[in-house]
C-alpha cells in the first residue's frame, strides 16, 4: 500500500455538511481518501509520506463541465461579437483542425486546467471535418497524457448552412454516420466503473446547428448505452427567438418534446431561463454547466444560479471553449460566478462557499459522480487539490474560503488524480508546459494559416 498524509492545512471537505477543519488532516491510500479530519493524523503505514501542509488550504479537485478543447489554437478571434457572429468567424477555421492539432490543442488546455486546481474535466467536440482522422481519439490521449479524470462527449451537427443552419457544411455529418461513430466511440472508449478515468457521453451541438431528428435519435441511443447526454442551450436571447420561430415554443420546452431533459442531462449556459423553463429542469432532474466567463466575453449575459440551486437543479461550472473563455482557468469561473451573481442579485446571492460547492460537489453531480469526486470523504476518490495561501496575497485574507475563490489566483501546492501527483509546487509533472508552448504556437500558426487568416 501507498500512504500520503497531509496535514496541518484548513481542510474544506465540501460534503453534505460543509464541513470545514481549521487545523486539518486528510489520508490517502492507493488511491483513496481514508481519514479525514481535524488536528495530526493517527500514525498508520510505517512507510507513509507526511507532507506538512501548513499555510494551504485543501479542496477537492475542481470538476469542469463544459469545454472545447480544440479551441486552444484558435485564441483571440473575434473577440467583439456575440454569440452568432463568433461562430461564422470561427467555424470556416474549426473547419480545418485534424486529429493532430487537436492533440495539441487538447494537450495545451488540459494542462493548463490541471495548473489551475482541475482533476475532472469535460469536453464537448462536434466538429469533425471530413478526412480530419479520428479527432476524438486524438484528446482522449492529450487526457491520458497529462493525467486529467476526462468526460469527453461525442458531439455532432447535422444541419448546415445550405439548410438553414449555422455551420458550414463541411462540418456536419448525416444522422447515420453520426450514430454510427457515436455508439463505436462508447463501445471503444466508455468505462462506467468505479474510478474510472475516462466516461463518454452524448453531445448534439445545439437547437440551431441539429435537427429533431438526430436529437430523438441520439436521445435513445444515449439512455440505450447509459451514458450521459449534453448540449448547449439557451445561451443567447435569439436562441429562444429561434426556437419561437421555428418550434413554436421555448428552447427547453423544445428539448423536452425531444427527449432531451432528464437526469442523464446537463445544459451548458442556461443563461435565458424563464421560471417556468427552471421549473421543467428541476421536476426532470436536469442539470446545468454554467459559465460565467464565456458569458460575459460574448455579452451573452448572466445565468440565474441562485434560483437554479434554489430550485433544487444541480449546478456546475464550465470554462467553456478557449476561444471564448481565453483563461480557461475554473477557479475564474467560481470567483466570476460569486461576483456576477452578486452584482444582479445583490451580496447574498451566492457566498463563496456556495461557489466553492459549484466548483467541486456541483461538478460531481453535473457528471453523476457525487459518490466518487467532489468532496473530501472516506472512500472517495482521491482528487485533491492543495493551495498555498501564507504568501503576500493571501496571508492575512481571514476566511481561508474566501482567499482562494476572492482573493488572486493562490500558488498551487499539489494537485491529486486519484492519488497521483499532477502538480507538484505548481509545476506540472506530467507535460512540460515551457516546451510545450512553442508546439501549442506552431499549431495555432498552422490552422490558421489553412483557413487564410
Amino acid at each position: 500500500m501507498t500512504t500520503l498524509v497531509l496535514q496541518g492545512a484548513h481542510v474544506a471537505t465540501v460534503d453534505g455538511s460543509a464541513t470545514e477543519y481549521r487545523n486539518g488532516h486528510v489520508v490517502v491510500t492507493d488511491g483513496l481518501i481514508t481519514a479525514v479530519g481535524n488536528g495530526p493524523a493517527v500514525p498508520g503505514a510505517a512507510d507513509a509520506r507526511i507532507l506538512d501542509a501548513t499555510g494551504c488550504l485543501i479542496t477537492p479537485g475542481f470538476v469542469n463541465t463544459h469545454h472545447h478543447l480544440y479551441q486552444w489554437i484558435t485564441r483571440g478571434l473575434a473577440v467583439d461579437d456575440t454569440l452568432f457572429g463568433w461562430l461564422t468567424t470561427l467555424y470556416p477555421v474549426w473547419g480545418q483542425i485534424d486529429a493532430e492539432l487537436v492533440n495539441v490543442a487538447a494537450t495545451g488546455g488540459l494542462s493548463w486546467l490541471a495548473g489551475t486546481g482541475c482533476t475532472t474535466t469535460t469536453d464537448h467536440h462536434y466538429v469533425f471535418p471530413r478526412d480530419g482522422g479520428d479527432v476524438l481519439k486524438a484528446e482522449i490521449d492529450a487526457a491520458a497524457r497529462v493525467g486529467l479524470r476526462f468526460h469527453p462527449t461525442r458531439g455532432s451537427m447535422d444541419l448546415g448552412r445550405s439548410k438553414g443552419g449555422l455551420p458550414p457544411d463541411n462540418v456536419v455529418e448525416d444522422i447515420d454516420a453520426i450514430l454510427a461513430a457515436t455508439e463505436e466511440a462508447i463501445d471503444t472508449h466508455h468505462d462506467p466503473s468505479f474510478g474510472s478515468m475516462l466516461r463518454i457521453g452524448v453531445a448534439p451541438c445545439s437547437p440551431f446547428s441539429v435537427t429533431g431528428d438526430l436529437l430523438r435519435q441520439t436521445a435513445e441511443l444515449s439512455r440505450r448505452k447509459g451514458v450521459r447526454m449534453h448540449t448547449h442551450l439557451c445561451e443567447t436571447l435569439d436562441e429562444e427567438q429561434y426556437c419561437q420561430e421555428h418550434f413554436g415554443c421555448s428552447p427547453v420546452e423544445y428539448m423536452e418534446s425531444v427527449g432531451w431533459l432528464g437526469p442523464e442531462v446537463w445544459l451548458a449556459h442556461s443563461v435565458w431561463l424563464t421560471d417556468d423553463s427552471i421549473a421543467s429542469l428541476a421536476r426532470t432532474g436536469t442539470s446545468v454547466a454554467h459559465c460565467p466567463t464565456s458569458n460575459a466575453r460574448l455579452g451573452s449575459g448572466i445565468a440565474r444560479a441562485r434560483d437554479l440551486r434554489d430550485a433544487g437543479v444541480a449546478v456546475g461550472l464550465g470554462v467553456d471553449g478557449a476561444a471564448s473563455n481565453e483563461a480557461c482557468a475554473l477557479l475564474e469561473e467560481a470567483r466570476h460566478a460569486l461576483l456576477f451573481a452578486r452584482a444582479k442579485g445583490g451580496p447574498q446571492a451566492l457566498t463563496v462557499r456556495d461557489a466553492l460547492d459549484m466548483a467541486t460537489m456541483g461538478g460531481a453531480r453535473v457528471l453523476g459522480r457525487q459518490d466518487e469526486i467532489g468532496s473530501l470523504e472516506v472512500g472517495k476518490l482521491a482528487d485533491i487539490a492543495v493551495w498555498r495561501l501564507d504568501t503576500l496575497p493571501h496571508i492575512d485574507i481571514v476566511d481561508p474560503i474566501a482567499a482562494l475563490v476572492l482573493g488572486a489566483p493562490p500558488p498551487l501546492e499539489l494537485l491529486l488524480v486519484g492519488g497521483r501527483p499532477i502538480v507538484e509546487q505548481g509545476r506540472l509533472s506530467t507535460v512540460d508546459t515551457d516546451r510545450y508552448a512553442t508546439e501549442v504556437r506552431d499549431a495555432s500558426k498552422k490552422l490558421l494559416a489553412r483557413a487564410g487568416i
